[in-house]
């Protein structure tokens, strides 16, 4: 009969702490992968608690959720929306679906202001199999992905106004707006996400340069294309379908593309001399990208069962 580990509790971050190298059984990766997962929901209930509580109730002075959500819909003019009594607000046409919509909103708005713990769960769990130089290049990627995912999102909630007096004003004064709760919280956070998401884009450019896969060359013959595919794209993304959305969207992207491409352009450079001081100049950037990131240029160091093995022989 097995005797129950009191240690057992432990094993998922064993392997990590007591392994410099990073090896791992299947068990300590399950156990591993387990902890991880738990933190990371655990952040994000707790964000979403705080979202629950921030939609009704003022923080340090700020306006509450629900008036910022309500700032792009309040934009239009008073003609063209439902204002019982003067105010501004919105329809709910369901028993507890204001409920369900908070709920929703809580989660996430929790899950964006905790990302830097779930993504750092997330990386953390990944890291292991990485070189050092490859674990400098995620928490790169991490840092940039947060701040172009919130810059998107910031530039459609800025982009929305502007879009919703556009796709209301077509009746003229023959129609008011009167929007449901459900249906303009999910069409905005569904803008909110796609500008987000979107703005990730250029920063994959760079990083597919930076692995030496895409050379600024191939980028630089692209760029018309790529141009056009960006506007095709901002088309076919934005939800609204609204000129305001689709043109911020596909112009802050081309604006993006181009600092990549300014980037990968740099990183060219920076491995063209390289290659040079090596005596390596006539290898193309293509042929070079393996030399550049080469096993040499990495951490290396062996694992204990690579150096006993060595030891034995």
């Amino acid at each position: 009969m097995h005797r129950l580990n009191p240690f057992r509790k432990d094993r998922r971050r064993w392997g990590r702490r007591h392994n410099p190298d990073g090896t791992m059984t299947l068990v300590d990766h399950l156990y591993e992968l387990r902890y991880r997962l738990g933190v990371a929901m655990a952040a994000v209930v707790v964000g979403g608690i705080f979202g629950f509580w921030w939609f009704s109730h003022s923080v340090f002075g700020l306006p509450t959720l629900s008036d910022v959500l309500l700032g792009p819909y309040c934009a239009l003019p008073v003609e063209q929306r439902l204002s019982p009594n003067g105010t501004c607000q919105l329809l709910q046409t369901e028993p507890f679906e204001i409920l369900m919509l908070t709920l929703k909103v809580g989660i996430s708005v929790g899950a964006v202001l905790f990302s830097p713990v779930w993504l750092y769960q997330l990386w953390a769990f990944i890291t292991p199999g990485l070189y050092a130089k490859e674990r400098k290049f995620a928490r790169t990627f991490v840092f940039f992905a947060t701040i172009l995912f919130a810059a998107g999102a910031v530039l459609a909630y800025f982009v929305l106004p502007q879009a919703l007096i556009f796709m209301s004003g077509f009746g003229g004064h023959a129609f008011f707006t009167a929007l449901t709760g459900g249906k303009y919280i999910s069409f905005m956070l569904l803008l909110l996400l796609i500008f987000g998401v979107s703005f990730e884009l250029p920063l994959i450019l760079v990083m597919l340069n930076r692995a030496g896969i895409v050379s600024y060359a191939k980028l630089k013959s692209w760029w018309r294309g790529v141009v056009f595919a960006l506007f095709v794209f901002a088309a076919v993304a934005t939800p609204g379908q609204d000129p305001f959305s689709m043109l911020a969207l596909a112009g802050a992207l081309v604006v993006l593309f181009g600092i990549a491409m300014l980037l990968c352009r740099a990183n060219d450079r920076r491995k063209a001399k390289k290659l040079a001081a090596d005596g390596l100049a006539g290898v193309g950037l293509d042929e070079a990208s393996e030399i550049d990131f080469r096993p040499s240029d990495l951490d290396t160091t062996p694992s204990p069962s690579t150096k006993q093995h060595d030891d034995i022989t």
